[in-house]
């Protein structure tokens, strides 16, 4: 027999035995589940929960620069996830002060699948390429 409501029962299990029910996630923070636990990131980068696993839709990606201009530099971004994600793109911040032309004074960051050309189909995996791309196709045409 296929247990169709296995998760309300586990809760009402919970809260009749005087333990708290686990917090219901929302769709965006099951989507994002799924996206980070599929992640591929390049080998010069990695992400880091600063407020613990539990806090899934505030994180950071570290990128090395491994080549070009900025070579050897290591950029830190900080990741705000919306509750709608994914029908909104994350607020992306660089968090490492750098003078390149898609990023702001502020930290802004100027990349097309964080704006006009996000659409929900799109995941981190996407951002964090598109940023790890910002350092080394950049560099490449300085050189």
């Amino acid at each position: 027999m296929i247990r169709l409501f296995k998760v309300k029962e586990k809760h009402r299990e919970l809260a009749e035995n005087g333990k708290t029910a686990i917090k219901k996630q929302s769709a965006g923070e099951l989507r994002l589940h799924k996206d980070i636990s599929e992640l591929n990131l390049p080998k010069t980068c990695s992400i880091s929960f600063p407020n613990g696993k539990d806090d899934l839709m505030n994180f950071q990606v570290t990128i090395r620069s491994c080549e070009g201009y900025y070579s050897g530099d290591l950029f830190l971004f900080s990741f705000k996830v919306s509750p709608i994600y994914p029908h909104e793109a994350p607020k992306v911040k660089c968090k490492t002060k750098v003078y390149h032309p898609n990023i702001g004074t502020e930290g802004n960051v100027c990349l097309n699948v964080l704006r006009e050309d996000w659409k929900p189909v799109l995941n981190i995996n996407t951002i964090v390429y598109g940023l790890y791309h910002l350092f080394t196709v950049f560099s490449r045409s300085l050189i």
